[in-house]
């Protein structure tokens, strides 16, 4: 073989490794925009709603976090709500009606860099802290009350991790994921895991959760589908049930009587 045809096939070989690695780095390098695609609020956005709630700017290392708190005059205890990795408080307190309905307070922010939270997100630990400060902000507020701790999607993960240490009345997870690289092989199959920066492992922590847990998840989501919250149900070793909605996605199950009604018996009076 000729000098000049091995060169050639080299050339040949090399590319699409090549095209790969630069792939897999701007994949390592761009998983914040791809993991939270917050929408931001200018800081002097107003919020309004037909309930009563309290704006609050939460001091957490090097940034503040935007909450709001939804109260009743004499309520059975707090919801506090993870929402999921896209939108704002804005777009995620559409229903805050139905807590008022059920008597509960609501309290529920936003990430770095969602809404009006300053900062950005720069890694999983962060995040998990961030989430724990805000906790310990809320949490002694409700001392003689029950504290439910909910996640959506993305906050499914965040909850099951805050749940390991400060033990909550309820925790509930609606949509949840195994993990986060569960997620990735799914779109990324031959990409090896450790480029993943944000794994989030809710499989190896919600053994570690003592209370108890109610599992909710559509039956037509085709994002993270029903067979993540099975997973994660056969790994608890706390009391468990689930609740299957029948006909709802990823989006759009808050929209169902039967995810209303089913939460509303499962919280603690």
């Amino acid at each position: 073989m000729s000098r000049s045809r091995r060169k050639l096939l080299l050339v040949i070989g090399v590319i699409p490794l090549a095209i790969v690695g630069a792939f897999a780095l701007d994949l390592y390098y761009t998983q914040e925009e791809m993991i939270f695609p917050g929408t931001k609020l200018s800081p002097d956005f107003q919020f309004d709603f037909d309930v009563p709630f309290q704006e609050m700017m939460i001091p957490v290392d090097g940034a503040e976090i935007s909450g709001l708190h939804f109260q009743q005059p004499d309520p059975r205890g707090l919801i506090f709500f993870l929402h999921g990795n896209g939108g704002s408080l804005d777009s995620w307190t559409t229903n805050v009606g139905y807590y008022q309905e059920i008597n509960y307070d609501l309290f529920i922010f936003d990430y770095r860099g969602y809404g009006k939270s300053t900062g950005q997100i720069q890694s999983e630990a962060q995040l998990h802290e961030d989430v724990r400060t805000v906790w310990e902000e809320i949490a002694p507020l409700y001392p003689d009350k029950p504290i439910v701790l909910y996640g959506r999607s993305l906050g499914t993960a965040l909850a099951t991790k805050l749940a390991t240490t400060v033990n909550p009345d309820l925790l509930i997870l609606v949509s949840p994921f195994s993990s986060m690289i569960a997620m990735a092989r799914r779109q990324y199959p031959y990409l090896p895991d450790w480029l993943l920066r944000y794994q989030f492992r809710t499989d190896e922590h919600i053994a570690d959760v003592q209370t108890p847990i109610v599992f909710v998840h559509g039956d037509q989501d085709n994002f993270i589908p029903l067979e993540h919250s099975i997973t994660l149900k056969d790994r608890t070793s706390a009391t468990a049930r689930m609740l299957v909605i029948e006909g709802a996605g990823h989006g759009d199950i808050h929209e169902f009587r039967k995810y209303l009604d089913g939460l509303a018996m499962a919280l603690p009076n």
